[in-house]
């Protein structure tokens, strides 16, 4: 069975990850998605934060911080998700758009309302001593 290739932004603000929540899921994710044929990283990763968050990712601060890889949640054609993760700053005011409904910043002990590839990377940021203490 194929893994799900996705690109996703860890944007953390006072030692708190932010997590989406998108229509009809029951736990929330990291904002981002798969790349349209011909898109890069980049490209991938602005697009779906524009669509999801009404947001404008800064090019220059863009930073890949990882890859993990983790069990693929309300994904029925996947059992395995790759999401490689960046950071990046970014311009405008933080709206749920799109597909997203809701928005939250998280830390470790709200990580059972996580997707497993969102626990993994809370654990990155963590790990990169982004999370508050």
């Amino acid at each position: 069975m194929a893994f799900l290739d996705v690109v996703a932004w860890v944007q953390v603000w006072d030692g708190r990850m932010l997590a989406v929540r998108s229509r009809g899921r029951d736990l929330l994710y990291l904002p981002g998605g798969k790349r349209e044929p011909g898109e890069d990283d980049w490209s991938a990763l602005s697009r779906e934060v524009r669509e999801e968050l009404a947001l404008e990712l800064d090019r220059a601060s863009f930073q890949e911080l990882g890859v993990i890889w983790a069990p693929a949640h309300d994904q029925p054609d996947f059992a395995h998700v790759r999401m490689a993760c960046f950071t990046a700053s970014y311009q405008g005011a933080m709206t749920p758009a799109g597909e997203v409904d809701e928005y939250a910043y998280v830390g470790r002990d709200d990580r059972h309302l996580l997707a497993p590839a969102s626990q993994a990377a809370l654990d990155l940021a963590d790990k990169h001593g982004l999370l508050s203490s």
